[in-house]
């Protein structure tokens, strides 16, 4: 049974439970693993003789660093951040593959007189630096050969940054995409560019591919389970990733159909992309300019996820 999920700082989060039969499991609370969730309100989780707890973060930054610690046994977090991460961590393994989205923007203010992609020029564009919403925006900006600039912005401040004009535009990922455009209203400007998709990702510690292996393929038989539910948008499914979310169901219905949440083994490309991304994050300052980016196929393990 999954835990009741809390918000929790990395500095506060215990250590994983040593039963080989229970997982810590760090939750980026965003549509893009929205089979945590429902696994655990199907009952999938029991029924597949495993303990799931959940501590919930705003972004796959700081669930990488609980995991880096060893205070969750997998977590959730999106490639940007995880090529900068496993410059660092080694030790660590993408176990899957959770779900794909091509779903990414930009929403800026119509009063702003932002109207098209062009006319972000020389605009501030708030993101959460070093995420895949801040890869998007710069991969966006560079693929239109516009220069504007990235700013600073928490997830969580997203709204508020948007609606009280602190920056002329934002990027960020789901939920908080749509809480922005529903904030803004009928001045929502949502403007699509670039060509990035986002691979949210399920990693783990080596302590528990080594220790928890069965656990870990009863919990990704239980999400493949759940992701059946999501595609077929059932209501249960649909009512649980709202608690999760804060997502009304209206909102969530159009949110989670632009998902393929098929849960998948680390594909070879993922690899390739993933290069492409530490490349961006070495521009960018995330990672050391002397740092070697490692061969991330190495860094995959397909043991769990059945084909």
């Amino acid at each position: 049974m999954l835990a009741s999920a809390v918000m929790l700082s990395t500095s506060a989060c215990a250590g994983p439970d040593e039963s080989t039969q229970t997982l810590t499991v760090g939750f980026v609370v965003d549509p893009s693993w929205a089979q945590v969730p429902v696994a655990d309100r199907a009952g999938y989780f029991s029924r597949h003789g495993i303990t799931v707890k959940v501590v919930n973060f705003p972004s796959g930054v700081e669930a990488l660093q609980a995991l880096a610690a060893r205070q969750v046994d997998v977590t959730t977090a999106a490639d940007v951040p995880t090529a900068a991460t496993l410059t660092r961590s080694a030790s660590l393994r993408i176990v899957a593959d959770g779900s794909r989205w091509a779903g990414s923007r930009i929403v800026a203010w119509r009063g702003t007189g932002i109207a098209t992609v062009n006319d972000l020029a020389g605009r501030r564009i708030g993101t959460p630096l070093g995420t895949s919403a801040a890869y998007f925006a710069a991969d966006t900006l560079s693929h239109n050969r516009i220069n504007a600039t990235l700013v600073q912005v928490a997830p969580q401040a997203m709204v508020t940054a948007a609606t009280q004009r602190n920056v002329d535009a934002v990027s960020i990922f789901q939920p908080y995409q749509a809480q922005v455009v529903a904030a803004l209203g009928d001045d929502a400007v949502v403007l699509g560019g670039g060509s990035y998709t986002q691979h949210s990702l399920y990693l783990a510690t080596d302590t528990a591919v080594a220790k928890k292996s069965p656990a870990l393929s009863s919990f990704f038989a239980a999400l493949k389970d759940a992701s059946a539910d999501l595609e077929a948008q059932s209501p249960d499914a649909v009512a649980a990733v709202s608690a999760a979310t804060q997502l009304g169901p209206a909102l969530l219905t159009t949110v989670l159909s632009e998902f393929d949440f098929t849960v998948r083994q680390p594909q070879a490309d993922l690899a390739a992309t993933l290069t492409t991304l530490g490349r961006w994050e070495k521009d960018q300052g995330a990672i050391g300019p002397t740092t070697q980016l490692p061969d991330y196929a190495t860094l995959t393990d397909n043991s769990f996820v059945k084909p």
